[in-house]
């Protein structure tokens, strides 16, 4: 899926914050608008209370790089905004400038699928301050959404237990966007189909379905309404259960399930969408094998999450298949990631790089400086600490990381009993596309290898393990020595 080609059909320059191009036009005023500059897009606090997140939204953003280009009707509309004296508010050399401008920079990331923590680089942009400084919002967009949705997908699929997971929360989501985002953020993240059918053709997702209690309405009885259905689709028969009274409905999903059995076609199952989910599931489950339809699934919907289905697997629901939307396409319980992009390091006249951090009275808000790498450790495949260093500093083969926000919190890592791997990837050098997208499948195989590759307290949704990510020694120095020399100590 092409985001600009195939779904708007334009650029997409102005989809930035104003601000970014006041900014931009006083770069370029200043004469600084082509100074290197060095950027990172990282999230300060994992979502949900939980351990863990899943990178989401590379390709999304790859594409809006690839096509990145300001149109003639772009800056024929910023000609026309004006200052509060009522002049026009930019240049015409710098309209003509934007125009002409071509995305020249570097850009690494973490891939897509890959568990992520806290004060680590999903993105790194390195380039001209012009050009990394308009495209901090739109960034911040596709890969804030896109991971939060990814991670809450995950934590679903790993209370279901490997039963599958539909996304059915289209309706629900925030606009047409955040539909479309959302059913490609949940399908990596561990969904197994979707019902948005605009998605399943953009991204090559399943899509799934049953039918709604309008279809059990427009009949004279509940009967009448699975047999027209069972007429019209008989390979695909999930019948809603609920409409009126739900065990009566299963009994009359199990007579015409029977009716299909005597033409050569099996019912695949029924859903449930209200009422006490572990009980009716139990019921069901007990009425479909005494009728001989051990195989048939139940579907479970109704304002589902992670909690919930863990509760009703405490239960002992007889549920097979998950139906969820509103809570898994909205993040119904934290709507927004909050990640940043932070300028970590500039170039000064004489070239030379010059590392930046953001003072704050919170620490957390504190950022990192330098041009930073991610290097990940294993030991006997699982996942053992994530280090954060400066590729122009290096990392020792023995190494002690400190915590970010806590310097207390210290963890020494051996290379001669560890192996590592280093995250972010090339993505685009000097403007030209570098990545190659791996396919969905791929993604989403990906985040099931990383869930198996951490140890199970991290997965836990309550008070759960904290995974070890710290700054290399040198560079916890640095920042340190800089924090110290910008309040004057």
């Amino acid at each position: 899926m092409r985001l600009t080609k195939d779904l708007y059909n334009h650029s997409l320059a102005l989809l930035t914050d104003f601000y970014e191009i006041t900014m931009a036009y006083a770069y370029w005023k200043k004469g600084i608008a082509e100074r290197e500059s060095v950027f990172n897009l990282y999230f300060r606090e994992n979502p949900f209370g939980g351990g863990y997140a899943i990178a989401c939204g590379l390709d999304y953003m790859v594409d809006y790089l690839e096509q990145f280009k300001f149109l003639e009707s772009d800056i024929d509309y910023l000609s026309t905004i004006k200052s509060n004296s009522g002049d026009p508010l930019f240049e015409d050399a710098f309209l003509e400038y934007l125009f002409d401008l071509k995305f020249s920079c570097d850009v690494d990331a973490i891939p897509e699928g890959t568990l992520v923590f806290p004060h680590e680089p999903l993105v790194r942009v390195i380039g001209p301050a012009i050009q990394s400084q308009i495209i901090e919002t739109p960034l911040l967009n596709i890969i804030n959404f896109q991971t939060l949705v990814a991670t809450k997908a995950a934590r679903i699929a790993y209370a279901a237990k490997g039963d599958p997971v539909i996304e059915f929360g289209l309706r629900r989501a925030q606009g047409v966007d955040g539909a479309i985002a959302a059913s490609r953020a949940a399908f990596i993240g561990g969904c197994s189909s979707t019902s948005n059918v605009l998605a399943g053709k953009l991204f090559d997702i399943p899509v799934a379905g049953t039918h709604a209690h309008s279809w059990i309405m427009t009949f004279d009885s509940e009967k009448e309404a699975f047999l027209a259905y069972a007429d019209a689709l008989p390979d695909n028969c999930v019948f809603l259960v609920d409409t009126y009274d739900t065990l009566e409905g299963i009994r009359n999903a199990v007579e015409i399930g029977k009716v299909l059995r005597k033409r050569g076609k099996e019912m695949v199952g029924i859903r449930i969408d209200s009422g006490d989910l572990a009980y009716f599931s139990q019921q069901a489950r007990n009425i479909l094998d005494e009728a001989g339809f051990e195989k048939a699934q139940i579907v479970a919907s109704n304002d589902l999450d992670e909690k919930l289905i863990q509760s009703l697997k405490m239960q002992d629901a007889r549920i097979s298949v998950w139906g969820i939307g509103t809570k898994l396409v909205t993040a119904y319980d934290q709507p927004a990631l909050g990640a940043v992009y932070k300028l970590s390091a500039i170039k000064d006249a004489k070239g030379g790089w010059v590392h930046k951090v953001k003072l704050s009275e919170q620490s957390i808000k504190v950022n990192n400086p330098g041009i930073q790498q991610v290097r990940r450790y294993y030991q006997n495949g699982k996942m053992v600490a994530d280090m954060i260093y400066d590729i122009n500093i290096g990392a020792r083969k023995k190494n002690t990381i400190f915590h970010p926000v806590d310097a207390t919190k210290r963890k020494v890592l051996d290379e001669d009993v560890l192996n590592y791997q280093d995250l972010l990837i090339p993505v685009f050098r000097q403007g030209k596309k570098q990545y190659s997208f791996p396919g969905m499948p791929a993604i989403k195989g990906k985040v099931e290898a990383e869930m198996r590759s951490i140890h199970g307290g991290i997965k836990r949704f309550e008070n759960p393990h904290i995974f070890p990510v710290g700054l290399e020694e040198s560079l916890h120095h640095q920042k340190m020595n800089l924090i110290l020399k910008l309040r004057k100590y």
